[in-house]
């Protein structure tokens, strides 16, 4: 990703969606005037994700001790991004 791609990135505040359809799959939304991001899945179950920065990923995400964790690898690498509703408030670690 270039330097300005990243920086607007870093400004960005986003606004997260989250969804459930009656088959139980999840939309998480993420919207913002930079841009916006759609990624569709059932907990458990192991999707391919192409990231905000262009990244193709494998994910799986899971819902552990209240906490809604998106685990992604991609060429040798892994991430694990967080999420956790606290005070009415959505923290993402």
């Amino acid at each position: 990703v270039g330097l300005a791609t990243r920086q607007m990135g870093n400004m960005a505040k986003p606004n997260l969606v989250i969804s459930v359809d009656d088959a139980g799959a999840i939309s998480m939304k993420s919207e913002s005037t930079f841009k916006t991001t759609e990624i569709k899945f059932k907990l458990n179950e192991e999707f391919e994700e192409t990231t905000a920065d262009g990244r193709k990923t494998k994910t799986i995400v899971t819902l552990e001790n209240g906490k809604l964790l998106q685990q992604q690898t991609w060429d040798g690498k892994k991430t694990t991004l967080e999420r956790e509703i606290q005070d009415g408030k959505l923290t993402a670690v």
